[in-house]
C-alpha cells in the first residue's frame, strides 16, 4: 500500500533558497508532470546519490515536493500550489513578472528544435 509524505507549503523565501540551485530546479522539471522514483531522478545527473538524495530533502523542505513510498521506493512529484507565494511575491514587484520570467529563462536557455 503507498503511503504519501505531503510537506507542507512554506514560506517564498524557502521555496526561493530552493530554487537558487540549478541542480534542484532540474530535478523539479523532471518531475513536474509525473512522479520519478529517486533512483530515476539521480540517473539523470553526474552527481552522487547523495548529492541528489540531498537536494531531493532541501524541494521537500521548501514543500516543493511531495514523497509517495511504494514498497521501498519513494516516489516524487512536483507540488504544483507550492510555487504559488513566489508567483504572488514577484507580482507585487512586476505586473508581469512571470511573463519577463519566462521569456528571461527562454532566452538563457532555448529549447532545441523539435524534430
Amino acid at each position: 500500500m503507498a503511503e504519501w509524505k505531503q510537506s507542507t507549503p512554506a514560506a517564498p523565501d524557502a521555496v526561493l533558497r530552493a530554487l537558487a540551485d540549478p541542480h534542484r530546479r532540474q530535478i523539479l522539471r523532471l518531475v513536474q508532470h509525473s512522479e520519478l522514483p529517486a533512483g530515476q531522478i539521480a540517473a539523470s545527473f553526474t552527481l552522487t546519490q547523495q548529492a541528489v538524495s540531498q537536494h531531493i530533502g532541501v524541494l521537500k523542505q521548501a514543500g516543493l515536493l511531495t514523497e509517495r513510498r511504494e514498497g521501498t521506493r519513494r516516489l516524487y512529484a512536483l507540488r504544483h500550489e507550492s510555487l504559488e507565494p513566489v508567483r504572488e511575491l514577484l507580482s507585487e514587484f512586476w505586473p508581469d513578472a512571470l511573463s519577463r520570467l519566462k521569456k528571461a529563462v527562454e532566452t538563457a536557455h532555448p529549447r532545441p528544435p523539435k524534430r
